[in-house]
């Protein structure tokens, strides 16, 4: 195939000797070298990609909204959440008037909690320097909290029609087969990033960048359908990706305190804006369990440690986590949490603030939470 884009490529005309009289072009013309490539996929989107996902609108603040979702979370998940978050967030300045509290509760359950922190603090910039309006470059957009080259990319690709190559990793996907690039270091991203660019047409921007992402997605996936591919053809893709080294996931173990009272509730503590679950509401925690009294006590909490109930795990990117929760009961009832910032009783009625997943079914085990 050629390896071309869709360039204006200058073609010097021969000039001859004038007649006399004629008006001599001495413009450069332009051929159009159309990307086979992008043909094909473009050809295959418009008759089995997606059509109908719930932020396909030329709109910069829906599109930066879903490809921050759609970062490691499949678009099936993020729908919900999205049409949740945008609902209760109808407009940048909207986003960056709320809370922390209030965005990481429509977040909590999406994971990746660092996306919603950085989402809210990109807000805050755009509505800061840009008043009612955005970014319109990728440059601009990878300047902000939480947005990458990909993101950037394909904002400016979906919201302005912008020419710019994404390389997320279903695209990669793509690319790494049809082009044999083997590998993650930084050589074979330079190449991808290459061939991205290559195969990025300066039309149908907006079709061809959700077109890629719908091949690797649809067709080209971990096991790939190779009948149903419309580069097929051309693929250098043999069956069988390399080998990947899949290193077991270290197991870690924490106790929290499920601090209750028949009144107030299960008492949460605000964990801290870095690290996981960053921001979120949770159980007071220690890694020993020896040390989980003095957690409770530095709280100003007396009560008595009681029985330990059933586990909870959860399993993160890099490993996984078990929750063994301890009951604390026979709390005073002269603790209270106004002059603690980060301490709050949860009696389980309405959404809540903003809490793992895992901790939300926890909690299920000692109250009504929906």
């Amino acid at each position: 195939m050629e390896p071309a884009v869709q360039r204006l490529e200058p073609q010097r005309s021969r000039l001859h000797a004038p007649d006399p009289g004629r008006r001599v072009e001495t413009r450069p013309r332009y051929s159009l070298a159309v990307d086979e490539f992008a043909l094909k996929v473009l050809a295959w989107y418009r008759r089995h990609g997606r059509h109908d996902l719930p932020w396909q609108v030329p709109d910069p603040y829906v599109r930066w909204l879903a490809e921050v979702m759609l970062q490691q979370t499949t678009v099936t998940a993020v729908i919900p959440y999205f049409q949740r978050f945008l609902a209760a967030f109808p407009s940048v300045r909207a986003l960056a008037q709320a809370s922390q509290d209030e965005v990481l509760a429509q977040w909590a359950g999406l994971g990746y909690y660092a996306r919603a922190r950085h989402l809210h603090a990109a807000a805050r910039v755009i509505t800061e320097h840009y008043g009612d309006g955005f970014p319109r470059t990728a440059d601009a957009w990878a300047a902000l909290p939480g947005v990458g080259p990909s993101t950037a990319a394909a904002i400016v690709a979906f919201a302005f029609g912008v020419p710019a190559p994404i390389l997320d990793a279903n695209v990669r996907r793509v690319l790494s087969r049809y082009h044999a690039v083997s590998g993650r270091d930084a050589r074979a991203l330079r190449t991808l990033w290459t061939h991205a660019r290559d195969h990025t047409p300066t039309h149908e921007v907006a079709a061809y960048t959700q077109a890629i992402m719908d091949l690797g997605a649809l067709v080209c996936r971990k096991a790939p359908d190779c009948a149903a591919c419309p580069v097929a053809a051309g693929c250098a893709f043999e069956g069988e990706d390399a080998p990947t080294v899949r290193r077991a996931r270290p197991e870690r173990a924490v106790f929290m305190a499920v601090i209750r009272d028949p009144a107030r509730g299960v008492l949460l503590v605000r964990r801290p804006s870095h690290g996981i679950w960053g921001g979120l509401w949770s159980l007071p925690e220690s890694v020993e369990l020896d040390d989980l009294p003095a957690v409770v006590a530095a709280l100003g909490v007396d009560g008595r440690m009681g029985m330990a109930c059933a586990p909870v795990h959860h399993t993160f990117t890099h490993f996984r986590l078990t929750i063994t929760p301890i009951l604390v009961e026979g709390v005073s009832q002269a603790f209270g949490v106004a002059e603690h910032h980060d301490v709050m009783w949860y009696k389980g009625d309405g959404s809540g603030p903003g809490m793992p997943a895992p901790i939300r079914r926890l909690l299920n085990q000692f109250l009504e939470v929906p």
